[in-house]
């Protein structure tokens, strides 16, 4: 009883501090500036997952790591490496009824090498009918476990047009995963012979996260995780003169934010339960880095994850404000308030249903596996015109704005850190 009565009078005295003088005990404003500027400054090219630009952000934020004095996650490292496979197309052709078709006449996925097809290949042949749900026969063919020829109504035929244009990108792969190949062509008719060929340029691309441990006090076996993604966009289309997608909000913010948490803990030197910051690599192009992470760690020992996500500008609820996706999932946003009580700032649940967020961010997968795993985020995304451009540069942002978010997060999860409470899982994805 006594205990809870401290724990009380700890609460309402941090978040006294937080209200009256955070800006002395939680995080420096000028330190937010400056590992801001460098991870989104011109330098660093707009931190490309693919590219030698996001290797020195990783090094940037190892350095940070390491400076505030923390233990690397992997053995003498703060890199956790892990390699993925890098398809690209080389060439395709198509041969049906005698005709060499336009490319955007067939679409091929898959990540086989290469694949000579015809007839003698018995290679099983499905259609799709003029009038059937397109995009739902689509999904149901390319998730089967077989290699197939889909023979598509022309009444479809713009969506194998687009639909060459999403998937003629450059695609990643775990090195063990096999894809059946599926060759979507546009045709009424069957046909007794045909010649199909596809080649793959695969290579092996070695990636990296950035992740370091605050070991616990009490509890070192159970975690609680700060995330954030380092990568952004690299180059793309020029506006004028600039062609460097700094990424700014997105996702130096967030990545700001969890090297100052970990010096804020580091100081504070009280967690009873092991605190574990890892910014991820590969967010832009699905999410790779947060998959290798949370698919190599015990689920069952996570307590909380709080990622955090574009926290640069005002939410929709104004300042002093986080939304968190996937809020009623979990009690981890309430109790996070309880901490903050006597303080102006509010955690809210995530305006933006409709767009799914709480599976589209690096909380995604240890989500699904029953984690408390949540994205925290200001992102206006139905408003903010900075999003994926060059304009997305650290003068759009509100630096007061990161640091009532830092310090509200520090403060919030106060609870959780020193054991006190526990959040409630997640309800787990069916397999």
């Amino acid at each position: 009883m006594k205990k809870l009565f401290f724990i009380s009078l700890l609460f309402v005295f941090t978040s006294a501090a937080f209200c009256q003088n955070s800006s002395h005990n939680i995080v420096d404003r000028s330190d937010i500036e400056r590992i801001l500027n460098v991870l989104a400054s011109d330098d660093m090219r707009g931190r490309h997952a693919l590219t030698e630009d996001a290797e020195r952000a990783a090094d940037f934020i190892a350095k940070e790591f390491k400076a505030v004095g923390l233990t690397p996650y992997t053995e003498n490292d703060y890199r956790q490496r892990f390699e993925m496979q890098q398809i690209s197309k080389r060439n395709s052709s198509v041969t049906w009824n005698g005709k060499v078709q336009e490319p955007n006449n067939f679409l091929i996925l898959g990540h086989a090498p290469k694949i000579h097809w015809s007839k003698s290949s018995q290679i099983p042949i499905y259609s799709i009918k003029k009038g059937e749900d397109f995009a739902q026969s689509f999904r149901n063919h390319v998730q089967s476990d077989e290699d197939a020829i889909i023979l598509v109504d022309p009444s479809f035929s713009a969506f194998i047009a687009r639909y060459n244009k999403i998937y003629s990108r450059e695609d990643l792969v775990t090195k063990t995963s096999h894809t059946p190949t599926k060759v979507f062509i546009v045709s009424k008719k069957a046909s007794d012979k045909y010649e199909i060929i596809s080649e793959n340029n695969i290579k092996t691309v070695s990636m990296s996260n950035v992740a370091a441990i605050l070991t616990g006090k009490s509890k070192p076996g159970e975690y609680v995780i700060f995330s954030a993604h380092y990568d952004h966009i690299g180059i793309i289309d020029a506006e004028g003169q600039d062609s460097i997608a700094n990424g700014a909000d997105d996702d130096a913010s967030g990545t700001t934010a969890i090297i100052s948490l970990a010096k804020y803990y580091k100081e504070q030197n009280n967690n009873d339960r092991t605190l574990i910051f890892v910014a991820f690599t590969a967010e832009e192009i699905g999410m790779f880095g947060s998959k290798y992470f949370s698919n190599n760690i015990n689920a069952d020992s996570v307590i909380a994850m709080i990622n955090i996500e574009m926290i640069g500008k005002d939410a929709k609820f104004g300042p002093n404000s986080l939304y968190i996706t996937g809020y009623d999932r979990s009690d981890l946003g309430q109790l996070m308030q309880h901490n903050l009580s006597g303080s102006n700032f509010r955690f809210y649940p995530d305006p933006y249903l409709q767009q799914n967020l709480f599976y589209r961010s690096d909380n995604a997968v240890l989500a699904a596996l029953g984690v408390p795993a949540h994205t925290f985020s200001t992102s206006q995304i139905d408003k903010d015109k900075f999003y994926h451009t060059v304009r997305d540069e650290v003068s759009t942002l509100n630096i007061d704005n990161i640091k009532s978010s830092i310090e509200a997060i520090a403060i919030g999860a106060s609870g959780i850190i020193n054991g006190s409470q526990t959040p409630r899982r997640v309800e787990k994805l069916k397999d």
